[in-house]
């Protein structure tokens, strides 16, 4: 039996291992407080249905896990709160769009000049030539700090993050940060903004109100990627490409005119083999892109879940299937298929799987701490309606209507009679 002591997990690992910021913690306020002063913390939470009862009849009970809490937490409780006052924060703009440049000058001057805080932008932003003709910004450029994709560590400089744009603009951000992720305020001056519930007109009291810690949070899960290559020996012939996604990675045929051919393993089990223009692997958050066109239903993005979706399958019985969040996924290019496969993330980083190398996936323990404008189910509902349409239709008229419009046509058939009389 495990001593009681060797349960305690200090919050640094606890850190660790669910990727929250040095600033930032979001977690059930009282539930955090409690276990902040214990140092206590789980391990991982249960992905499965609260269970009370964990004994079934006089033999029958669940295998206790002292690194399992058998809780769903409410995502009500999911606050943002700051072990210290933030610093430093990443603005991320659109790019190639000219109406995002007045609010991005106005964000950044603010915050520099108005909250006092470090500001960081992508050296890329400030090579554009609009906003070097711009005079408000010329009192603020010197007063930035840059880094350049690819290049430079964001990892541990970053207290907090505003986008300004679209969806991309949040995928972008999930992109720079493949381990811990500081929270996200997403302003919606895109095409889209599904996943972006600000709106720019009162930024300020909104990251005001951030800033102070009153904002509730939606915990955005992410898959973790990993590519195997196989060699003529059949062992990997280099390092394994390892990548975390926010929406979906997909598995088609590329350029090819010929069906693909992939083989599904769940946890080291064979479950299928696809043929069709693909498949689909997205989380919670990606259900409502690529996957709900393909035919799947969309989920919230807190309940824990994988989605497989395939595109275009050759059998019409092969429908979407969700399975727990826990499980590992592997997709081998079947040795049998006319041609190869191609993979994408996120609608990035395009690759080629010859034969016998397989992706594998699962759920990152690092997601993606989306601030919410009101809460978790009131701003997935507002998107739902205002960017999908969903269950938009006309409204069906009520009896009493239906009556009045039945007597004014009886009204009306006796009136043309007597006429015709």
């Amino acid at each position: 039996m495990r001593d009681i002591k060797s349960r305690r997990r200090s919050v640094g690992e606890f850190r660790e291992w669910n990727g929250i910021p040095e600033g930032a913690d979001y977690c059930d306020e009282s539930e955090g407080r409690r276990r902040r002063r214990s140092g206590t913390w789980p391990r991982t939470r249960s992905l499965n249905a609260p269970s009370p009862i964990q004994q079934f009849g006089p033999c029958g009970r669940i295998l206790k896990n002292s690194a399992m809490v058998m809780t769903i937490q409410d995502p009500a409780s999911q606050r943002l709160t700051w072990y210290k006052p933030p610093l430093t924060v990443l603005v991320i703009k659109k790019v190639r769009d000219s109406s995002v440049l007045p609010p991005f000058v106005q964000l950044v001057t603010w915050l520099i000049e108005e909250k006092r805080m470090v500001v960081f932008v992508e050296a890329s932003v400030l090579e554009d030539p609009a906003l070097a003709r711009d005079p408000r910004f010329q009192g603020v450029r010197d007063r930035l700090q840059t880094f350049r994709d690819g290049t430079d560590d964001l990892q541990d400089r970053i207290d907090f993050i505003v986008c300004l744009g679209g969806d991309g603009t949040l995928l972008y951000a999930s992109l720079l940060f493949q381990q811990s992720v500081p929270p996200v305020m997403a302003f919606h001056l895109g095409s889209l903004g599904f996943l972006t519930p600000f709106e720019f007109d009162n930024f300020q009291e909104q990251v005001t109100n951030v800033l102070e810690g009153h904002a509730a949070l939606t915990l955005r899960s992410r898959l973790r990627c990993i590519i195997m290559r196989k060699g003529e020996d059949g062992q990997p012939t280099k390092p394994p490409t390892n990548l975390l996604v926010l929406n979906e990675v997909v598995v088609d045929r590329g350029p090819s005119p010929y069906l693909s051919n992939i083989d599904l393993f769940i946890d080291g089990k064979h479950v299928t083999s696809v043929q069709g223009d693909g498949l689909i692997v997205s989380t919670p958050t990606g259900s409502t892109a690529y996957a709900v066109a393909a035919g799947a239903s969309m989920i919230h993005p807190s309940v824990p879940a994988i989605m497989i979706t395939p595109i275009c399958p050759h059998s019409l019985s092969f429908r979407p299937i969700v399975v727990p969040a826990g499980v590992e996924l592997r997709i081998i290019a079947s040795d049998q298929a006319r041609n190869t496969a191609y993979v994408s993330f996120d609608g990035r980083n395009q690759q080629e799987l010859q034969a016998g190398d397989s992706l594998r996936v699962t759920t990152s323990i690092y997601p993606v701490p989306s601030i919410c404008a009101a809460d978790q189910i009131t701003d997935w509902f507002d998107s739902l309606a205002e960017c999908l349409h969903w269950n938009v239709r006309k409204r069906q008229k009520h009896l009493d209507e239906l009556s009045d419009l039945t007597h004014s046509s009886s009204n009306d058939t006796l009136d043309s009679l007597d006429r015709d009389s």
